[in-house]
């Protein structure tokens, strides 16, 4: 090869290898935490929270969960029910002040009971994603976002829009914002360092935050290690002013469905208190029935009566991933046609919650009859990437049996 092309090829190989690293890796962080009853037992960390700062990610670093931010506000809800300010079985109408109705089935009530299991007979046909001065009501009264073949209580859909419904209702039964109120009957007893959105969210934790990554481009919390100047979606006209708002009339604000801002080792507490019957390192949150509760199917899938994947997911490969659902507990290894949602691969019917959203995959899972749990979570993880043996990706599936 004569020197002027060995020159070139030279040049071409060096821009290629200088384009790749200035790519982030897929996925581009991976984090990992097993627990038991008594504690974290490892922690493995790998990538980067933030790529452009060249910050490694940590088990401490908090991350948006995406879903399983359903299961931490059903935690909510229970200690509400513990304390005699909610019921499970009322009619969420009274709380909301307003009548909540499916229009194709208005003679059902629709309770908190429902809302938490996804069995309303809502759709995602709308977006649940709501600007800080929308008018939830207006919203729900739009016919397209219920479904006209089922009524309340008769078939399982995953849809997001149902927790926004239940922070209306815990706001107007409190008074106090979604944020907020999280704070005060989760985190704080907990001493977690956790937050819905960043408003109510500590400098320190804004500072450590996982940046969410899609083909190579960040989507999500790339705030420069601050909070950002807008914690929510902004109003209609772009303002940003949370003192618009009030109790109820837009449980989206603070995103209960999936907005949740936790570090693996704090989802490892989160899942330590399910282990110990809601009880953690001595400060009892809950009642063992009322966990007892939470961690039992309300819908099982037996082949015709719900579907068994997230209804706005688009996704072939995640069918089969929901078979048996509770208040905002997943439990996995169901034995029906149908069903692909073993991870793990071993056929243990661990209880918890997944997350998808922008890029990331996440997981909560305690096994309660050894008294053991994991949560991970993966970012950058590519739109195509399905499962050898389950509904779950292929990241889900490493994640969850790694050794």
């Amino acid at each position: 090869m004569h020197n002027a092309s060995r020159y070139c090829v030279s040049l071409l190989v060096a821009s290629l290898l200088a384009a790749c690293a200035s790519l982030p890796p897929v996925p581009v962080a991976e984090v990992r935490v097993t627990f038991d009853i008594s504690g974290v037992r490892e922690a493995h960390a790998s990538g980067y929270a933030d790529v452009a700062a060249r910050r490694p990610v940590t088990s401490d670093n908090p991350v948006r969960v995406a879903s399983i931010s359903k299961l931490v506000t059903a935690i909510g809800v229970m200690r509400l029910v513990e304390a005699g300010i909610l019921t499970l079985d009322a009619d969420v109408s009274d709380q909301l002040g307003w009548p909540l109705r499916h229009p194709f089935y208005p003679d059902r009530p629709i309770t908190l009971r429902l809302l938490l299991s996804h069995r309303t007979g809502l759709t995602d046909n709308i977006s649940y994603v709501l600007p800080l001065d929308a008018d939830m009501r207006a919203t729900l009264s739009n016919p397209e976002a219920w479904d006209r073949a089922h009524g309340p209580g008769d078939s399982f859909s995953y849809v997001n829009f149902n927790f926004p419904i239940v922070a209306a209702v815990m706001e107007r039964a409190t008074g106090e914002r979604f944020d907020k109120l999280m704070d005060r009957l989760v985190f704080k007893p907990l001493a977690i360092d956790a937050c819905f959105n960043w408003d109510s969210c500590s400098t320190d934790a804004a500072a450590r935050a996982v940046v969410l990554y899609r083909d190579g481009e960040a989507i999500r919390d790339d705030n420069k290690g601050k909070k950002p100047a807008c914690a929510v979606t902004p109003a209609a006209n772009d303002a940003c002013d949370l003192g618009v708002w009030k109790p109820g009339a837009n449980g989206a604000i603070f995103s209960p469905q999936g907005g949740l801002r936790i570090s693996a080792n704090g989802l490892a507490r989160i899942g330590r208190l399910l282990l110990g019957g809601g009880e953690v390192d001595g400060v009892r949150l809950l009642s063992p029935a009322s966990v007892t509760l939470m961690l039992t199917p309300q819908w099982t899938f037996n082949g015709a009566n719900g579907q068994t994947y997230e209804a706005d997911a688009g996704n072939d490969a995640a069918r089969g991933a929901l078979c048996r659902y509770g208040l905002a507990t997943q439990t996995l290894a169901t034995h029906a046609e149908g069903c692909r949602d073993n991870p793990f691969g071993d056929d243990i019917p661990r209880i918890g919650h997944a997350g998808d959203a922008y890029g990331l995959k996440s997981g909560l899972w305690i096994d309660r009859a050894t008294g053991t749990g994991i949560a991970y979570f993966a970012t950058g993880v590519p739109e195509s990437d399905p499962g050898r043996h389950s509904g779950f990706t292929a990241t889900e599936e490493r994640l969850a049996t790694r050794k």
